[in-house]
């Protein structure tokens, strides 16, 4: 194996060693960190849906949880992984 092989092989590898750093691995500890948040929900919690509902964490099950939402204490059940954020308190 030549100089010039060894740089051939060289380049991909490095390619794919800057992709992995720069974008796989952050998305990876991004989702880490929101499946962290989802299981940590508590009744009492203000959540923000993925589509922007906010509303105050009721009642939670398994895999559900019921959110009341504005003056009239509308309740709405949903998935876990609909919610997007926690307020912080």
């Amino acid at each position: 194996m030549n100089n010039s092989s060894a740089i051939q092989l060289l380049f991909p590898l490095l390619f794919i060693g800057i992709l992995y750093f720069l974008m796989i691995r952050p998305q990876q500890k991004k989702n880490k960190a929101i499946q962290k948040m989802r299981e940590n929900l508590k009744v009492g919690d203000k959540v923000v849906t993925i589509g922007g509902i906010n509303g105050t964490i009721v009642k939670i099950n398994d895999e559900m949880l019921t959110i009341e939402i504005g003056a009239d204490k509308l309740k709405l059940q949903l998935s876990k992984w609909a919610i997007g954020t926690v307020e912080e308190q």
